[in-house]
């Protein structure tokens, strides 16, 4: 059944997008009737009506009225209608526009700051993926971590909430419920995440960013480059960048309550949120806050667990407190103070059997993990001549992270090695982008800027061997281009436009190592209705303190357990390297993008990706039982020991463990096994993604449709003189093929949506020969009034209603070793099954 949703839900999606009525080839317009209002309200209003997403800058719209507008209009018809006499401007993105003022520090030209630059208003030669608040919301999404699990170019390993134990610690953990952005399936911390611009600290032992501290209330819209960033934004932008612009210069007060569950029990939802802002004179400043509460899912809940694994729990309770300040102070009229500052507090619980029989009364481990975050960035903007902004900023994040919990036998209990990860980032930088000169293509513009950050990471705990404190410096430039060659009728005969986007960023870490990344972009255009894009660049990713300094262990096994023959024993190694050196890619991208003119609201991009990442840091021995028989284990191993070297080996570990019965006796020693962190691995991930969207006036009201679809296929080999093996479409791994379908009708208020989220089969390679496992095909419904124009206590009240997975689709069996293994693929597949939410909200 769930093809035939997928098919039934493609072939509406293409009959949309192809089968469109006559009308809709020309500029659609549509019959407006607005009423005399806010500004903001009418731009809204104008967004539902075309079907088309509007950002606004809500300090720009506060206190602004718009006139009534009443005709046969277009959606530019009708925004400059909205906007007359205002001074603010609209500019295209991504089928929408946004809309923004002359601001002091926006300069002359009121162009807007854009992820995957530092320039503003540059064209950006990789594909851009925006999801704005409004269209979250119709889509019956409530947090950021909603979103990334819907964008087919994210993978759900990584660090994030439900992970099961039986994931490996390659492809993602559940530390403590928070949720990470992991684009291409390349880990977490190989994905840079930004809120407003900024670095934001990382989270537990990996090094990523924890999305879900960020309150819903408080966004305005999310921005993410699936392409190779480091040139312009430095370390671990790998797989791209995703920017969370938090919304500021809001007017009001906004309420809302959420409640939700799962048909087939637990993951009962409730989430409570407000927004309060104030724009006066030359300064403003938007608060919002978020509690939320979900209950877990025990495998007595579901049919594929209830008999595998009793008493495990799948999804653990979460709770939460989420705050956000955004202040802005115009100070001297061409400087400008901003100040970002973000606070989480969150409970993560998960019970665990102890026994095959899961009897909780008999034997459990209960794991109740509280975390705490909190960042402030602030920075001084000064507008100068020649369209210069120059900005200081700083930024400073702490994050810290309880782990472990209690064992329970009986009415005994016994600390399971508690103990806490704590992580600071601190960032200064001065930086700058303006026009150098003009062209008869256009502007030149440039970004310059240095900074310096340091990164530390202590974990502590019950064991005094698992002791960590580090820290870690780095200083940086940067320089960036933006170069038009030619502009709309220059050079007929070569095409309507060329842009060239030339950067370049280098980096030193002490005791590290210094890295140089450029990257050039391309965008030409031919015609009007079509361009192609090309981007090329470096980028690379520093080893974690984690990795550098997790604390070796040091265990003596009989030789034959890690493969070895003919007696005696061996030493076995494993932990942190404080030699790594910074993993390495090079990135680069091809794109062709279509928007004729001849079927206005239609476009398309297909774009093709390549990476090649290596010196990827990996423990080198895949499997210990094989270390003394798999000859491409050799480099690692040390055979007939020296005492001196044995001695050495055993010094490296924080702890000696000796798992072979009898005492320790150096001459018995026949190897040393040597499983620490290495810069040997190698990736790469190469595929196609495919985003369309048509969007015409049908009846009164406005159809779209959208179709965001990613095919992935990745490899690896851990070693030179290891095989090269598949990581997409293999379990605990991408599938290789992903997607999202939506197709919405909007009029006065109302939206309907449909939405298909494909994600395709894996293999299980754990045997001979692998098992297919089924993918899902989870539909969504989500149904959306405002009743913006209404009088009374009635008046901005939005009302959401959304059926998640509506044909409760469930995820496929996998096999399973211990009675605490999740199972089905956990990475990929959700327990979830059907969702049914109601959210009520309201604007004074």
């Amino acid at each position: 059944m769930r093809y035939q949703y997928l098919a039934c839900c493609s072939i509406a999606a293409a009959a949309t997008t192809l089968c469109a009525p006559v009308s809709a080839r020309a500029e659609a317009r549509i019959e407006v009737h607005l009423p005399a209002q806010s500004m903001a309200a009418s731009l809204r209003d104008v967004g539902r009506l075309f079907g088309r997403n509007v950002s606004v800058d809500e300090e720009a719209v506060a206190g602004r009225e718009a006139a009534a507008v009443d005709g046969n209009l277009t959606f530019e018809e009708a925004l400059a209608a909205v906007l007359a006499g205002s001074g603010l401007k609209a500019n295209s993105s991504q089928g929408g526009a946004v809309i923004h003022g002359l601001a002091q520090n926006e300069g002359d030209n009121g162009t807007i700051v854009v992820t995957g630059s530092h320039i503003r208003g540059a064209p950006v030669a990789s594909t851009t993926l925006t999801y704005n608040r409004e269209e979250m919301r119709d889509a019956g999404q409530s947090s950021v971590a909603d979103v990334i699990r819907a964008i087919p170019q994210n993978f759900g390993g990584g660090q994030n909430a439900g992970l099961g134990y039986n994931v490996p610690s390659a492809s993602g953990a559940d530390l403590d419920g928070g949720s990470s952005i992991n684009l291409r399936g390349l880990g977490s911390d190989a994905t840079l995440t930004l809120l407003n611009g900024r670095r934001m600290s990382y989270a537990g032992a990996a090094q990523a960013v924890d999305v879900s501290a960020i309150p819903f209330g408080a966004i305005e819209r999310i921005d993410i480059v699936p392409d190779g960033a480091s040139a312009l934004f430095g370390s671990d932008a790998v797989a791209g960048v995703a920017n969370i612009i938090l919304r500021r210069g809001f007017d009001g007060l906004d309420a809302s309550a959420r409640i939700g569950g799962s048909t087939d029990g637990g993951n009962f939802q409730q989430q409570y949120g407000v927004t309060a802002g104030k724009v006066w004179n030359s300064r403003s400043a938007t608060f919002a806050y978020e509690y939320a509460r979900t209950t877990a899912i025990e495998a007595d809940q579901r049919s594929y667990a209830e008999d595998r694994v009793p008493g495990l729990t799948l999804s653990p309770y979460l709770r939460h407190h989420n705050a956000s300040l955004v202040l802005r102070q115009n100070l001297l009229g061409n400087l400008t103070f901003d100040l970002d500052a973000l606070y989480n507090r969150r409970w993560w619980e998960q019970t665990i059997p102890l026994n095959a029989a899961g009897d909780l009364s008999v034997s459990r481990a209960d794991f109740t993990r509280p975390s705490e975050s909190w960042s402030a960035a602030p920075s001084l903007t000064l507008a100068l001549p020649a369209d210069w902004l120059v900005t200081l900023g700083g930024s400073y994040g702490w994050n810290r992270s309880k782990f472990g919990g209690t064992y329970v036998y009986g009415t005994t209990k016994i600390d399971a090695s508690s103990g806490i990860y704590r992580n600071e980032t601190s960032n200064i930088e001065l930086s700058g982008n303006g026009k150098l000169v003009s062209v008869p293509g256009g502007d030149i513009k440039a970004a310059v800027g240095v900074g310096y950050r340091k990164s530390t990471f202590q974990r502590s705990g019950s064991s005094a061997s698992a002791f960590i404190d580090a820290s870690q410096d780095s200083y940086y430039a940067f320089g960036e281009l933006s170069v038009p060659v030619f502009g709309a009728g220059q050079a007929p005969a070569l095409g309507r436009s060329l842009d060239l986007s030339l950067a370049a960023r280098y980096e030193r870490y002490p005791d590290v190592d210094s890295v140089v990344t450029p990257k050039l972009g391309l965008i030409y255009a031919p015609s009007a209705d079509v361009s192609l894009k090309g981007s090329w660049g470096k980028s690379f990713r520093t080893p974690t303190l984690y990795e550098q300094f997790r604390p070796a262990t040091t265990l003596l096994y009989n030789a034959s357990t890690l493969g070895g023959t003919g007696g005696g024993t061996a030493i076995y190694v494993s932990g942190g390297n404080p030699d790594l050196k910074p993993e390495r890619s090079t990135n680069w991208s091809a794109t062709l993008d279509l928007h004729p003119r001849g079927l206005a609201g239609a476009k398309l991009q297909i774009t093709y990706f390549d990476i090649h990442y290596r010196d990827r840091i990996v423990s080198p021995i895949t499997y210990a039982s094989q270390s003394l028989s798999n000859p491409a284990y050799a480099d690692y191993i040390t055979l007939d020991p020296s005492a001196v070297e044995q001695a050495a080996a055993i010094a490296r570990g924080a702890t000696f463990t000796n798992y072979t019965g009898s005492a320790y006796n150096p001459s018995t020693v026949v190897a040393i096994v040597d499983n620490s962190n290495v810069n040997a691995g190698r990736q790469t991930v190469r595929g196609v993604d495919v985003l369309a969207s048509y969007e015409f006036a049908l009846g009164k009201g406005t159809l779209r449709s959208a179709i965001n679809g990613s095919y992935i296929d990745s490899k690896q080999q851990l070693s030179a003189e290891q095989a090269v093996t598949p990581l997409a479409g293999t379990l605990f791994n991408p599938p290789h093929f992903r997607g999202r379908g939506e197709i919405s009708w909007s009029r006065d208020g109302l939206s309907l949506l449909g939405a298909f989220n494909y994600i395709g089969p894996v293999r299980d390679t754990r045997s001979t020969p692998s098992v297919r496992v089924a993918g899902m095909v989870p539909v969504d419904f989500t149904l959306r009034y405002s009743l913006d124009h209404a009088k009374g206590a009635l008046s901005g009240i939005d009302l959401i209603a959304s059926i998640q997975n509506a044909f409760n689709d469930k995820p496929s069996s996998i096999a399973i070793t211990s009675y605490y293994d999740t199972p089905y693929d956990s990475t990929n597949y959700s327990p979830y099954g059907r969702v049914l939410s109601l959210t009520v909200s309201k604007k004074w």
